[in-house]
């Protein structure tokens, strides 16, 4: 399944025991992305920490309420939660996108790429000359609810951003 956007300028929880970051996955996503930005002569993202914390913190409410969307389950717009951890207060531009998907637990970066590729709306926050920085979040959830049908999945996060 997959959810793509771009913005410019619970109780059904899953237990802190059946959650698990995927860190390498994380590196593996960074390094895919920046490869295939890279074959497009565009710059490296480089990884900011309060973009992982953004993503981080939704990708774990997905997996713990059980829906998928960008917006939080709360509905709070995603550009909203986004500024929360990546403020645009001190800047003159400020800009982010993100793009999430989620599959069984077998998913791996080059599969996540490959999905965002064939989106029109995900390969665009993948060209876009304009992100400099990217925070990124895999989790994997044992049972989860809602819309996972209590499937084992994993949840990926990622956001694009840029502030000057």
């Amino acid at each position: 399944m997959l959810v793509a956007t771009t913005f410019l300028a619970a109780s059904a929880r899953a237990s802190s025991r059946s959650e698990t970051s995927l860190q390498t996955l994380n590196r593996k996503v960074l390094a895919s992305v920046n490869r295939f930005r890279a074959s497009h002569g565009l710059v490296a993202l480089h990884e900011s920490a309060a973009l992982d914390r953004a993503a981080r913190r939704h990708s774990l409410e997905m997996g713990r309420v059980g829906y998928f969307s960008h917006d939080s389950a709360g509905g709070t717009q995603f550009w909203q939660r986004i500024r929360h951890f990546y403020p645009a207060r001190g800047y003159s531009y400020w800009a982010a996108g993100e793009n999430l998907v989620w599959a069984s637990p077998s998913l791996r970066a080059g599969g996540a790429m490959r999905l965002w590729i064939s989106s029109p709306p995900h390969l665009a926050n993948l060209l876009s000359h304009r992100w400099r920085q990217i925070g990124i979040s895999a989790v994997g959830v044992v049972s989860a609810p809602g819309v996972y049908g209590g499937r084992h999945v994993t949840i990926i996060t990622t956001d694009f951003g840029v502030r000057h």
